[in-house]
């Protein structure tokens, strides 16, 4: 089978893939999840004519000069208004968001006031309708405020309270069921055999996915043993998981058996091996309903797949655009050498030039087992296939870690 271009492997990954049925959630769980339906205001906001300042509501013809001097006759504190009728002549003491009382229509703020006993002079003259907030003036009823395809910030769903939504309709989390396998894993902070290494890519990938907005499930690791395997993707199909994504294994030494355990069970292979460094032994399929996605044993390629291959995948899910990691231009830090057929993501340091423009160093060793590197990293410089060998200072596509 050939190397595919990674452009063809994403549009195929992401081919005929929905978003996730809407569930409704509440306020206080709705923190960073996708909107899944406009939310439409059930009120006006504010509801009523209301004191944008603490003061005086009074009525704007009795203002004859800034010597004015007006009875006050009662007091509207938020929450509790006025429910007399305001005559000429006339003022009630009012706070900050208070109802306007009828028979007012401006505010005269109490720096601009001289109070003696229950009458004011005003002291400087307002303009008609100062400090009154008419009603509906941040919205109206029946006004669609939030649309998707948005994710839910502090902004929002301060509004969606503030438009009288209990709950909102979200997209359900896409499951992420996460299978480490290899004989050669133990998790972290066990104590690794002779032969052993500790396991890293299963934290990194569950993070990315609830980065993305995702549900990981870890199934743990898998040794060396079909059985074992394919009980372990049986429970991920059973958990009805929308992608099983598997950590090393699929490539082509006698004990990687992830692929022909995948086919076994009944998986539709879609891909396999793609035209990039890192990650060339990536694999993609179906399960039924459920995703499959194998990444690369090695640290760094399966976080760089996990990268540009189940993020996007998640945010097809998500119903948001899956083409966020389009990349950006920076100036190239160190020379680079000719590239061969395989597209290349190159760790790089990020800074900044004395004009603030962004300069992209590569590491010198690109070795895809030295997470270390990628930690440092702050992009990925890309070169294409048979990319021409490039100088400092040229400008390079880069995607921001």
């Amino acid at each position: 089978m050939s190397l595919m271009p990674v452009s063809e492997a994403l549009e195929n990954l992401l081919e005929g893939v929905e978003p996730r049925e809407t569930v409704q959630v509440a306020l206080d769980q709705a923190n960073g999840r996708f909107l899944a339906e406009p939310l439409v205001s059930t009120r006006n906001q504010p509801p009523f004519a209301a004191s944008a300042m603490d003061g005086y509501a009074i009525r704007h013809s009795d203002l004859s000069s800034d010597k004015t001097v007006l009875e006050v006759i009662g007091e509207a504190p938020a929450g509790h208004g006025f429910t007399g009728n305001v005559q000429s002549g006339q003022a009630v003491r009012i706070f900050t968001g208070a109802p306007v009382p009828e028979g007012t229509d401006t505010i005269l703020i109490q720096e601009n006031a001289e109070r003696t006993g229950n009458r004011i002079t005003v002291l400087e003259l307002p303009q008609k309708s100062a400090f009154v907030r008419p009603a509906g003036l941040d919205f109206s009823k029946g006004e669609v405020l939030l649309s998707p395809p948005l994710c839910l910030t502090y902004r929002h769903l301060a509004l969606a309270a503030a438009m009288n939504h209990e709950q909102v309709p979200v997209i359900r989390k896409p499951v992420v069921a996460i299978l480490a396998t290899g004989d050669e894993l133990v998790r972290p902070g066990q104590d690794p055999g002779p032969d052993q290494i500790i396991a890293s890519n299963h934290a990194g990938i569950a993070a990315l996915v609830e980065d993305c907005g995702g549900s990981p499930l870890d199934l743990g690791i898998s040794r060396d043993d079909p059985i074992e395997l394919a009980t372990h993707v049986r429970r991920a199909l059973d958990v009805k998981a929308d992608i099983l994504v598997t950590l090393g294994g699929a490539s082509v030494g006698d004990h990687d058996l992830v692929q022909d355990v995948l086919g076994q069970e009944g998986m539709d292979l879609a891909f396999w091996r793609i035209a990039m460094r890192p990650g060339k032994p990536l694999m993609a399929g179906r399960l039924g309903k459920t995703k499959v996605l194998g990444l690369p044993g090695n640290p760094v390629s399966s976080l760089v797949c996990g990268l540009l291959f189940l993020k996007p995948l998640l945010q097809a899910m998500l119903g948001q655009n899956p083409n966020q990691t389009s990349p950006q231009q920076a100036i190239l830090g160190a020379d680079l050498p000719e590239n061969d057929r395989r597209q290349d993501y190159v760790r790089a340091a990020l800074s900044e030039d004395e004009n603030g423009r962004a300069v992209a160093t590569p590491f010198s060793k690109q070795d895809s087992s030295m997470l270390n590197l990628l930690a440092q990293s702050g992009a990925l410089i890309v070169r294409p296939p048979h990319a021409l060998g490039e100088t400092a200072g040229t400008m390079v596509p880069i995607l921001k870690l």
